[in-house]
């Protein structure tokens, strides 16, 4: 009876045993596991799915300047300029001259990216006849830049000087020189300009000069106005 129990008992147990024995991995040598980039890493640029690359790492595009792009306005700058254009009296100025061409000449401070100081002096004498008029002046203002596209620029301009206007007219017969009296006056205008380079400016401006009434203790008083219509030529440096 004890033998037919213990084959029984040993029957029963070698398949559940053998199972266990199955189950249990045999001892084999470590295997490395083989991993494989994901889709989205190397989108990344190997960075980990859902975290982009590092801000350090993230190489920029060159920014590409602007060919039309213009160097900017140098400030502190000096500059000298002539204007040659058409001299344009008017009022009772008219009545002793015709117009002519006549030259100007100019300076210039950059005190800012949109203002700068002016200077202007001019001088001449037109004739009609017997009778002459003489204008001169020395003026200064403000010229002020309304914006800047591609090196151009349109600006207008405003001041005050001191003028010496003359007039020879005819009398009884015989003509005469009007009294040499310094007198204050306005000026005021506008015109455009296009920068070639740093050191060259081309443009062209529209210009009043109103200088206030002259008296005269012998002969009437001297009172008028002109317009100046030029081309410019300056030089920064």
């Amino acid at each position: 009876m004890k033998a037919a129990a213990l084959a029984a008992a040993f029957l029963f147990s070698a398949p559940v045993f053998a199972q266990k024995a199955a189950a249990k991995p045999a001892n084999k040598p470590f295997a490395p596991k083989i991993q494989t980039p994901s889709t989205n890493d190397e989108l990344n640029g190997g960075a980990p799915a859902g975290k982009a690359k590092p801000a350090a790492e993230v190489e920029e595009a060159p920014a590409e300047e602007s060919a039309a792009a213009p160097a900017p306005r140098r400030l502190q700058q000096h500059s000298v300029a002539i204007g040659l254009g058409q001299t344009f009296l008017l009022g009772n100025y008219k009545k002793h001259g015709d117009d002519k061409i006549t030259m100007d000449l100019f300076y210039a401070y950059a005190a800012s990216y949109s203002f700068d100081v002016i200077v202007n002096a001019h001088w001449s004498t037109h004739e009609d006849g017997n009778e002459r008029m003489r204008v001169a002046g020395l003026t200064g203002g403000i010229k002020s830049r309304l914006f800047e596209f591609d090196n151009f620029s349109p600006f207008v301009m405003g001041g005050l000087g001191f003028y010496n206007p003359r007039a020879r007219r005819a009398g009884n017969n015989d003509t005469r020189w009007t009294e040499s009296k310094l007198t204050f006056g306005a000026n005021f205008g506008g015109g455009v300009d296009l920068r070639l380079n740093d050191e060259w400016t081309v443009g062209a401006l529209g210009q009043m000069h109103w200088p206030f009434k002259t008296k005269q203790d012998d002969q009437s008083d001297l009172k008028g106005y002109y317009f100046k219509m030029l081309l410019t030529l300056a030089y920064h440096f």
